[in-house]
């Protein structure tokens, strides 16, 4: 159990969008907030375009790997961010309530790098306001 809010990011795949904002907010609000990512429909391993990405930041990326949506049901969740459309319409509900909010991002998933670093940079700079904003954290 975390002694701060724990945000689930949600998405289909977990391999890629969801992964990369778990890195980003567990590194912009360390010590704020605890991320975590999962799927409905988990893929079998964090595209390589999605670590790439992070190491540009040198943001960790040893322990990303995709998990499905079920792994958290025990767990209490503070909020809930979906980043794709087919997370948000088939995002379960869970035993204790938590917050939702949805942002959809591009899926870079089979593009060039380039793709992933556009979609990493849109995350930082949407997700992490609106994660702030839905905690009531101060910038």
């Amino acid at each position: 159990m975390s002694a701060f809010p724990t945000v689930l990011i949600l998405c289909t795949g977990n391999s890629c969008r969801s992964q990369m904002a778990e890195a980003l907010v567990n590194h912009d609000l360390a010590g704020r907030v605890r991320a975590v990512s999962a799927g409905t429909r988990p893929q079998l391993r964090v595209a390589d375009g999605a670590i790439a990405a992070l190491q540009l930041l040198g943001l960790p990326t040893d322990g990303l790997y995709p998990k499905g949506v079920d792994v958290f049901f025990d767990e209490p969740i503070d909020l809930v961010v979906t980043v794709c459309d087919s997370a948000n319409e088939t995002c379960p509900l869970f035993p204790k309530p938590a917050r939702r909010i949805h942002l959809a991002f591009h899926d870079p998933h089979g593009e060039p790098l380039a793709s992933f670093i556009a979609v990493r940079d849109d995350i930082r700079a949407r997700l992490l306001p609106a994660v702030r904003e839905a905690l009531g954290m101060q910038p």
